[in-house]
Order: structure tokens, then sequence, then C-alpha cells
């Protein structure tokens, strides 16, 4: 799938169920950081070279999916493409000197 069939699944499983009026910056923040947390939630306690299992993965998997769409979700709401802000960042990046750089 491409950007552009994405953006119409999700704003159209958005619009069936009369969500839009909950998704506002700051609700769809909350909610990205709230979906963010339970990725995290699957490594805590988990020694870092702990190999996921296959339920694990899917869970994970499920879980930055969510977290993408949030992230789409506002991206729409700033009428922006996620990978253009994506790209731009990357730009910047690109130029950066970091601390651990040689």
């Amino acid at each position: 799938m491409d950007y552009e069939q994405i953006h119409k699944e999700i704003i159209n499983f958005r619009d069936d169920r009369g969500w839009k009026k909950y998704h506002n910056l700051k609700d769809l923040a909350l909610s990205l950081n709230l979906e963010a947390s339970e990725v995290l939630e699957i490594f805590q306690w988990k020694k870092t070279d702990h190999k996921l299992s296959d339920e694990e993965q899917k869970h994970l998997e499920d879980e930055l999916a969510d977290t993408l769409i949030y992230a789409f979700y506002m991206c729409d709401k700033l009428g922006v493409n996620p990978y253009d802000i994506i790209q731009s960042k990357l730009n910047v990046n690109n130029n950066r000197k970091w601390n651990f750089d040689d």
C-alpha cells in the first residue's frame, strides 16, 4: 500500500465511526503517546537480548501499527504528507554534527 491508500482507509475508518470530532491535535498526541507506551510495555522487564516469541512480535506489530495510525491522523490534521516531513527531517539530520561523531 502507498500512503494515499492507507490515508483513505484510516480516514474512512475514523469517519465511519464518527470519531472525527475527537481528532484534535491534543487528543491525537495523547493517543500517540499511549500507543507508544504500549510498544515499550512489550519490552518491560526483559533482557536486552530477549528474542520475541511469535505472539510478542505480532503484538509489537499491532502496537506499532496503532502508533503509526495516530501519527498519520496527526499528519492529516496538519495537512502534511508524513513521507515529506520524514524526508525533511532526514535532510536536517544528514547535515548535523552529532556529539559521538568523529
